[in-house]
């Protein structure tokens, strides 16, 4: 697994915020729910009944098909290591967003692509900025895992 820095203007944080925490698979405006239905319920239904659950998977299908094969779609965000930080938070400029992605360079690679798409400001931080948030992260995992060796004995 590969980490990279991106920093964007605070303005598009937010925007960028929702992005991190957004599944399309779990969107039920692109993937319409469907029901489940026993052989029971078949038995019980009229035939327009029957034809409407058939459109209702019909359309959930081919409108999962269509985000699988969509790539910048499936630079999902939410199912990676992210954090997106204020820069005074962690003592770099303040008038910016600080994003750690720690994922695949395949997905890294992704997402270089949908930011580039969906954002004006956003771009790889510079390597001194890089370096000293990548060690924070890692100072802060380190902590945390021996907090958890403490409380479990480890």
């Amino acid at each position: 697994m590969a980490a990279r820095v991106y920093e964007c203007e605070a303005s598009e944080a937010q925007k960028l915020k929702k992005l991190l925490s957004y599944d399309p698979y779990l969107d039920t405006n692109l993937i319409p729910k469907t029901r489940e239905v026993t052989e029971k319920d078949l038995a019980n239904m009229s035939e327009d009944e029957k034809k409407r659950i058939a459109e209702q998977d019909s359309a959930a299908k081919a409108a999962l098909e269509k985000l699988r094969n969509d790539p910048l779609a499936n630079a999902i965000f939410a199912r990676q290591d992210c954090d997106l930080r204020e820069g005074k938070s962690i003592g770099i400029e303040d008038s910016k967003s600080y994003l750690y992605i720690k994922a695949t360079d395949e997905f890294l690679d992704l997402a270089e692509q949908r930011f580039k798409k969906e954002f004006k400001t956003i771009k790889r931080a510079p390597s001194e900025i890089e370096k000293k948030f990548i060690a924070l992260k890692e100072d802060e995992e380190n902590r945390a895992n021996s907090g958890f060796g403490m409380i479990f004995g480890g």
